[in-house]
């Protein structure tokens, strides 16, 4: 008989361990927490209730049962010695939202111990920072000409501002950098002038966390700030650290920044869903959350298979999620400027892409019977589309993450932009679906608009493009114009690599 050199049990320090991570994962601590923290993030939305309340995507869409939009700033923009401004990433939509209202709070939280993640510490500063620059040049460029709104006295604030907590020697090397992120954000395209028209004041980040002290009493009124405040609100509790919480039924275990990465911990449970049974699963304790949540969740894909909608499967795990994550639901016209306001919970996710007659959208709101379209291209892999069209009218394409296949989407650009260019001969308005309708649908979209669409956006079939040559910064100016209408898009890098792969070699034929 041999003996194994390995201990028969674990030691106490791993089942401790163990034990500990089984514990701060559980569902229901993770739900008991967001539902504590969210009270703190409704109190400081009743601070000042004009201000439109914003989620940064996808954690921050947890703590409030209603946000006015949502916007997409990553952490890793933010992250030491990887500073980034993004401008796949511009969130216009919010600089414009927060000009009409005369502000924004911003929602998210962290897991990692700290009061602030780095998307609020850096990733939003820089931003602002960048915004407020390209507005004081476009003013200081049109000098004489008078913008409605501004006096033109150049008092504008173009100050890097940065939390007390990040060091001088970090804050001197992003301002090093700053010169060379205005120059992109001003030649990719972007409408400054409808900008500078919508802010009247300069963007200014402010920061407001469950250890902030602010006295009721003495609360500002943000119309008597030389600034359009970006109030950033960390729904993390106190130090980000774990506490156990005993209540006379049971006891749970408090995890700062629960909402994160909701795929190891939420089996398929979304924040609507979460909002709509809240009390019940907050007053249903540990013993029975679980089984509640499946309850919710199976409810949910039964009702949604009955309508015929696309029903993804769950998997319960510790399962990175795939790329994306961003934003909004104010539509933007082709000037710049919000059409109108709607709420989360009403916005319909189809996107008209100006007067291209190409929207995007979820597989998810292709069945609303409000939208308006002649021919459909399905680009997900194993979605359940009910609609009736003719058979030369519909097109799927089963185009996966570039995480699980690199070429996927590069094998079906040439269908793509075949299919698009027979129906948009025949002047038909044509919806182009993914999963989420954030990442693929976009890149297909920007895929087609480039090959058959010259640089005024209008469609020639494919003329211009057999005339020039298309480089990295000429497809991210497109991209800039995508976004300005689909303004949830997230395209991920693998498959803009393949965008760019493809429309090289199309030149070459």
């Amino acid at each position: 008989m041999e003996f194994s050199d390995e201990p028969l049990h674990l030691s106490i320090n791993k089942t401790a361990r163990k034990i500990k991570k089984r514990e701060t994962s559980s569902l229901y601590n993770s739900l008991r927490s967001i539902y504590e923290d969210s009270i703190f993030v409704a109190e400081i939305g009743g601070l000042w209730p004009d201000l439109p309340l914003v989620a940064n995507l996808r954690c921050g869409l947890w703590y409030t049962p209603r946000f006015d939009a949502t916007c997409y700033f990553k952490s890793t923009d933010g992250h030491q010695n990887n500073w980034s401004f993004s401008t796949a990433r511009l969130n216009l939509h919010l600089a414009i939202l927060s000009g009409q209202r005369g502000g924004c709070i911003i929602v998210d939280s962290t897991r990692k111990g700290k009061r602030f993640p780095d998307s609020m510490s850096k990733t939003i500063p820089i931003w602002c920072c960048v915004l407020n620059w390209s507005i004081y040049n476009h003013l200081q460029r049109t000098c004489g000409v008078q913008e409605e709104g501004h006096s033109i006295n150049f008092d504008w604030d173009t100050s890097l501002h940065l939390p007390s907590w990040v060091p001088q020697t970090e804050k001197a090397a992003i301002e090093s950098l700053l010169p060379k992120w205005i120059n992109e954000f001003e030649s990719c395209g972007v409408d400054i002038s409808s900008l500078a028209h919508a802010l009247k004041k300069p963007l200014r980040p402010l920061w407001i966390s469950q250890s902030t002290l602010i006295w009721l009493n003495e609360v500002p009124s943000y119309q008597s700030w030389d600034f359009t405040p970006v109030i950033l609100v960390s729904a993390s509790g106190q130090d980000g650290l774990v506490k156990q919480m005993v209540q006379a039924e049971f006891s749970w275990r408090y995890i700062p920044g629960a909402g994160d990465d909701e795929e190891s911990w939420a089996r398929g449970l979304m924040p609507d869903m979460f909002w709509k049974n809240a009390f019940r699963i907050i007053d249903a304790g540990p013993e029975d959350c679980n089984r509640m949540v499946s309850e919710i969740v199976e409810r949910d894909k039964v009702y949604r298979t009955q309508r015929g909608e696309y029903v993804p499967q769950v998997k319960v795990g510790a399962a990175k999620y795939l790329p994306s994550e961003e934003l909004g639901l104010q539509v933007i016209d082709s000037s710049g400027y919000l059409k109108n306001e709607t709420n989360l919970a009403d916005s319909k996710g189809v996107f008209w892409i100006g007067s291209t007659c190409i929207a995007v959208a979820s597989i998810m709101d292709v069945c609303d019977e409000s939208v308006d379209f002649d021919c459909m291209l399905n680009c997900d892999a194993s979605a359940r589309v009910s609609v009736s069209m003719s058979t030369d009218a519909y097109l799927n394409l089963p185009i996966v993450s570039s995480k699980m296949d690199r070429f996927s989407l590069y094998r079906s650009l040439t269908s793509a932009v075949n299919f698009a260019k027979f129906q948009l001969l025949r002047g038909k308005r044509m919806l182009i679906c993914c999963q989420n309708g954030e990442d693929i649908s976009i890149c297909v979209s920007l895929a087609i608009l480039t090959c058959l669409f010259d640089e005024s956006e209008n469609f020639d079939g494919g003329e211009s493009f057999k005339r020039k040559s298309v480089t990295k910064w000429e497809m991210r100016k497109r991209l800039v114009f995508i976004c300005n209408f689909a303004i949830k898009a997230r395209p991920s890098r693998g498959n803009l690599k393949q965008v760019f792969a493809f429309l090289t070699s199309e030149e070459e034929h």
